[in-house]
């Protein structure tokens, strides 16, 4: 397991002040005192560690097939529905959308290979990330990928307490599926738009894992 590379600033901020705080607390309270030092450094301590486990990045196989496509994140499903995407693919399509929690990984992986087509940041509301007017509202990244199966688009989301949009897409680039395509700091949503002849392999409610859940079988187009 490794730390995000963007995030690399986050965790060294966050150890040098844990470490500036617990210090003193561990080294300057005399015993018979220890046990108050000690109450007083784990919440810092904890806060150091869960940093660390926040912005790991896990090691993930990639699913085999061209035609498969992956979970862009970690979470639970919480949209499977026909509507209309508007932005870039101009017509009906599947939405499957992911909810982050704070325990999740929040690293994201291309979901199929294929050529980045469409890109572009949106400013916007930071509402709660499960609420579906947060897809037009929120803050989002929208990201398009044409595959030999047909074009897909995902949009990174983000939520209350996500203010931090990371994506590496450039239009022209080639996207291999099961790399990180970016991240989405402190918690947010994925919306994966998915042509309306696909075979969807989830439903609301299940938990998914990035690169390795399917999420759906492209048809050939």
């Amino acid at each position: 397991m490794t730390v995000h590379k963007d995030c690399i600033n986050i965790v060294v901020t966050v150890w040098l002040i844990g470490i500036a705080v617990a210090f003193p607390l561990l080294y300057f309270i005399p015993a018979p005192y220890t046990f108050i030092s000690y109450l007083l450094a784990a919440p810092v301590m904890f806060i150091m560690g869960f940093v660390l486990f926040f912005f790991r990045v896990p090691e993930r196989p990639v699913v085999p097939g061209e035609e498969v496509v992956t979970s862009v994140a970690d979470g639970e499903v919480v949209i499977v529905d026909k509507v209309f995407e508007g932005e870039y693919l101009k017509r009906d399509v599947i939405q499957v959308s992911v909810y982050m929690d704070f325990f999740n990984v929040h690293v994201n992986f291309w979901p199929i290979s294929g050529e980045v087509t469409y890109y572009k940041y949106h400013p916007g509301l930071y509402m709660l990330a499960f609420l579906p007017k947060a897809s037009e509202l929120n803050e989002h990244a929208s990201v398009g990928i044409r595959s030999r199966y047909g074009e897909i688009l995902f949009k990174q989301l983000a939520g209350t307490f996500a203010r931090r949009i990371v994506t590496y897409a450039e239009p022209g680039s080639h996207a291999d599926k099961g790399t990180q395509c970016g991240i989405i700091k402190f918690g947010s949503r994925i919306d994966m738009y998915l042509p309306l002849d696909a075979e969807i392999n989830v439903k609301v409610g299940d938990a998914v894992n990035a690169s390795t859940t399917v999420i759906a079988h492209l048809k050939r187009s």
